[in-house]
């Protein structure tokens, strides 16, 4: 079977989808689309989301739904026990992180954003959820102080490098999502628990971190 996935490379719910082929060593294409392009979507799911999983010409949206569909394939299941300090800490940590992570992506060299006016275009969406994209660059240092904190109180939370609940379940999909936002952010401090355990994700699900354009 053809599969192709359609994503942004900042996209938190695209790496969602991305990790659940690496995870369970499914082949894939990844297929990057320009944020301003609103026809491709709509045409393969009725509205401008991402990401879409293509197979054999029939989509798919939705990345739970893409993780839940790809992990039926095969042995090796993620686990269905979750873990709610963890659902706690995503939920508080998530507020803060999108207002530092979202100035940074549209600054980035990422495909979505090769033309001028598609990075023009995230910028003109995303701005009115969390402030003026320049101010949020300037001084910035009190949210990332925060974000800090907070990772403080996730590293007694990781049981293992390779599973943050010892086996692998949704909640390394939701966590590794936000670590990887996270990348992006200049000044972050990672706990050697959170360090080695977003390193590992990153080999295991085959997502590379964003540390390289850190800002």
């Amino acid at each position: 079977m053809v599969r192709t996935l359609y994503v942004y490379e900042h996209c938190p719910f695209c790496v969602k989808a991305r990790m659940i082929f690496g995870l369970k060593d499914i082949p894939v294409e990844i297929r990057y689309l320009l944020n301003d392009d609103e026809a491709g979507p709509i045409r393969m799911i009725g509205r401008k989301l991402l990401p879409i999983l293509e197979e054999d010409g029939k989509f798919m949206g939705e990345s739970m739904d893409i993780v839940a569909h790809i992990d039926n394939i095969g042995k090796n299941r993620l686990s269905e026990t979750v873990s709610p300090p963890i659902s706690d800490w995503l939920s508080a940590a998530g507020p803060i992180l999108y207002k530092l992570m979202l100035p940074r992506v549209a600054c980035a060299p990422f495909p979505e954003f090769a033309t001028t006016a598609a990075r023009a275009y995230f910028v003109r969406k995303k701005e009115p959820s969390c402030g003026q994209f320049a101010t949020l660059l300037e001084d910035g240092s009190d949210f990332v102080a925060a974000l800090n904190t907070h990772l403080q109180t996730l590293a007694p939370l990781i049981r293992s490098v390779e599973a943050v609940n010892g086996t692998l379940s949704t909640d390394d999909i939701h966590l590794f999502a936000t670590l990887h936002s996270m990348s992006i952010i200049k000044g972050v401090i990672y706990p050697p628990e959170v360090e080695h355990y977003r390193q590992t994700m990153a080999r295991l699900s085959r997502v590379p971190l964003m540390d390289e354009h850190a800002a």
